[in-house]
């Protein structure tokens, strides 16, 4: 079966409608259904309404506080750590990231660190919040589930830890990097296993060695860090700015979200904040970030490939297409999204 499309305002007010119908105040839900709407447009679709059933779910089983007194700790005029009291993920990470755009607009630059939150979705979302601000945004997290063991080893001790950068320019298309530090993200292969569709050797392997390439047994194996040795350094690396330094979970902390929907999380996230103009005039620097993405962009490609992209083109393409002709929604998360309409009584249930 096909994907289905629907508008974007549509999804939006459905998620803000099922939220709302399980005791999300409406703020909260109106934050909580645009962010995931943002990842659905960024192509970012592990983390947007695909995520809806699971963090019903949690919701369901008490693993969240529904009223959160989200506030910050040990703040300086370029820092806080921000205590997330167990809040929806993407409410205590856009809480945060303001508290960094306002302190980067007093001093420059600001660093914030979150403890007690929980899954916020897609890292590029956040990392994208800076660019209206003329900001450059920086994304780090403690992911919630380990799916990969330390290099050489077989515990699994570590996660997807994905970090995120924007750096806003002048008429290109803004560079936007969401990537994590593992080949695929544990979100990708739930869309995989969801379609039924293989996935490529070298995301995940066996105890043994073995590839795995069936997403259904994604349970048997683990995810590999990108390259190699590299990748398990930035893992770790990520872990001790966002989980160890702001008392957040990592390693043998960290709790499965996949199959405990009770246990607070603890998530831990940073973010960094910082304005340009500290460097140079934001104009200028704005041409030359032009400049410089049209002359690799027209730069020779190999032999039968191209065109030459920059990170962030190909989601700016996409939410303007999206837009315009509306949101994919995958069959198996159609289904899963309407059992839980019809459950919560909602008027709208994506018919």
């Amino acid at each position: 079966m096909e994907d289905i499309r629907f508008p974007v305002e549509r999804l939006n007010k459905f998620i803000i409608s099922a939220a709302t119908a399980q005791g999300v105040p409406k703020g909260h839900a109106k934050i909580f259904a645009q962010r995931m709407t943002e990842a659905d447009l960024r192509g970012m679709h592990g983390h947007g309404l695909m995520r809806l059933a699971a963090y019903s779910r949690r919701i369901r089983e008490g693993g969240y506080n529904l009223k959160p007194q989200i506030r910050p700790e040990r703040e300086t005029p370029v820092s806080a750590l921000v205590d997330g009291d167990n809040g929806l993920g993407q409410v205590v990470m856009s809480f945060a990231a303001g508290l960094a755009f306002e302190k980067a607009r007093e001093s420059g630059m600001a660093w914030v660190g979150i403890r007690r939150g929980n899954h916020a979705g897609a890292g590029g979302v956040y990392a994208a919040l800076a660019l209206p601000h003329e900001m450059i945004g920086i994304y780090m997290a403690v992911a919630n589930a380990n799916h990969m063991p330390p290099w050489g080893g077989v515990d699994m001790l570590l996660s997807t830890n994905p970090m995120a950068y924007a750096i806003p320019t002048g008429e290109e298309p803004p560079f936007v990097l969401d990537m994590a530090t593992t080949v695929a993200s544990y979100g990708k292969i739930k869309v995989y296993a969801q379609s039924k569709k293989p996935m490529p050797e070298g995301w995940m392997i066996n105890s043994k060695g073995e590839p795995i390439t069936d997403a259904t047994r994604a349970a048997e194996g683990f995810l590999l860090p990108i390259g190699g040795h590299k990748g398990y350094g930035l893992n770790l690396m990520i872990g001790m700015l966002a989980g160890v330094m702001n008392g957040a979970a990592f390693g043998s902390n960290v709790v499965d979200f996949n199959t405990d929907f009770a246990t607070p999380l603890n998530t831990g996230q940073a973010y960094f904040a910082m304005r340009p103009d500290l460097f140079r005039e934001l104009s200028e620097f704005k041409a030359e970030m032009d400049a410089k993405i049209r002359e690799i962009k027209s730069s020779t490609p190999m032999e039968g490939a191209g065109p030459i992209r920059i990170p962030g083109e190909a989601a700016a393409t996409r939410e303007k297409e999206m837009r315009q002709i509306g949101i994919p929604v995958a069959p198996a998360v159609l289904k899963a999204i309407r059992e839980l309409a019809a459950n919560l009584g909602l008027e709208d249930r994506l018919e």
